[in-house]
């Protein structure tokens, strides 16, 4: 099972309601909150994250099992636990930064 979760938007600008992920040292925005499901990255320059997550927009799916989803594709960030809910992978995927969540049972 996989279903469209958001948008992901790299940002410099602070925005309202920033949540901070420590293992990646952004502060983000929740999707739910948004009229078109957009949730904003702020990184912080000693972030971890580079490359195409860092200067491009992602799409996010959740999925109920991430290890199929990524299986033959390249891994550019993670697997890792943003908070105690929730597996989280980014891949490059048909040209694009995809996300994959799994939440936990």
């Amino acid at each position: 099972m996989r279903e469209f979760h958001h948008i992901g938007m790299p940002t410099d600008e602070k925005q309202p309601n920033e949540m901070w992920v420590p293992a990646t040292r952004v502060s983000v925005t929740d999707p739910d909150d948004h009229p078109y499901k957009v949730e904003f990255l702020r990184y912080e320059p000693d972030s971890p994250v580079t490359g195409p997550l860092r200067d491009l927009p992602h799409v996010c799916f959740t999925t109920d099992d991430y290890e199929r989803e990524i299986e033959g594709k390249e891994v550019i960030l993670g697997p890792f636990r943003p908070d105690d809910t929730r597996w989280v992978v980014f891949v490059m995927q048909d040209g694009i930064a995809v996300e994959y969540m799994q939440y936990d049972a």
